[in-house]
């Protein structure tokens, strides 16, 4: 099992002055520390649970094309962008100049969007729920054929694209892997079975996680996917032991995970010293992580 870092939260002491240093410490911290992935939000608004606007929260893609340029080894990516923030032949433009420059490292995560406050907030028009998925279903689509030989037209019923050309290609062969994340059961993970490369799931348990995967199994059934090229990811740490409190319970945990199919967990540093406590995750619970066995 590997390691990613999600790093959500910018409000760390001294941030006015810190914020760009402090980042650019951690990923520093996870690349050279055999940390696997490094994520951040995509949000114009910090989260309402993380204090909400008036926190600092910076745009997505930009961040990572710096990060790409400050490590070496990470894979890049958002976790996740919504559907709604970017219009899908741009957004495979940038995921491409992504991977171009980072010599093969960039991740496509996508979602349906929700943070309706932000959305408002800059003047971005927010859909019903019902339509968000229809466009990140349109999003999909576009983007594959972006990075397939087809540069033809795209018709859809959101979009429509004269020409799908993107020159240069990506690096990553057939293309940058796709992840959706989110768990809903009767649309999120369907997405997943047709469309992606991967999903990120949020449980609360390992029951839980084996519920989720055995819906997307029956997905992957339906439409004649095969479930174990799809990688299985989540976020965790909001619940169960401390990684770096208790690491022997946290390792116990996650090898149950680990025997469902997980094969990358991505953890958001939770305290004012992100790059301190990758550092003590990389020397302390990666390697631990790594020797887990895998489903079988």
């Amino acid at each position: 099992m590997q390691i990613g870092i999600h790093y959500a939260n910018f409000s760390h002491p001294e941030w006015q002055s810190r914020l760009a240093e402090r980042l650019t410490e951690t990923a520093v911290t996870a690349d050279q520390g055999g940390v696997a992935q490094l994520t951040v939000m995509d949000h114009y608004f910090q989260m309402e649970q993380l204090g909400g606007p008036p926190e600092p929260m910076l745009e997505g893609y930009t961040t990572l094309g710096y990060l790409a340029g400050r490590t070496e080894h990470l894979r890049l990516g958002l976790l996740v962008t919504g559907a709604t923030y970017r219009h899908p032949g741009l957004l495979a433009k940038i995921v491409t100049t992504l991977d171009v420059l980072s010599h093969g490292r960039a991740l496509l995560g996508l979602g349906a969007a929700w943070y309706e406050r932000e959305h408002v907030g800059l003047g971005v028009p927010f859909p019903p729920t019902a339509e968000r998925f229809e466009r990140l279903e349109e999003t999909l689509r576009i983007c594959r054929q972006l990075w397939s030989e087809d540069d033809g037209p795209f018709e859809g019923r959101h979009y429509r694209l004269a020409e799908t050309v993107c020159v240069p290609p990506p690096v990553q062969r057939p293309h940058p892997p796709i992840l959706v994340g989110g768990g809903g059961e009767r649309k999120t993970l369907r997405l997943v079975a047709q469309y992606a490369d991967a999903c990120n799931l949020f449980p609360d348990s390992p029951e839980g996680a084996r519920h989720k995967l055995d819906v997307l199994r029956g997905h992957c059934d339906a439409v004649g996917r095969d479930y174990d090229e799809i990688e299985k990811t989540m976020l965790g740490g909001a619940s169960g032991p401390d990684p770096l409190a208790d690491t022997d319970a946290y390792v116990a945990e996650m090898e149950r995970y680990a025997a469902l199919g997980i094969t990358l967990v991505a953890l958001t540093p939770p305290t004012d010293d992100p790059a301190g406590w990758t550092a003590a995750l990389c020397e302390r619970v990666v390697p631990r992580l790594a020797q887990l066995p895998g489903a079988s």
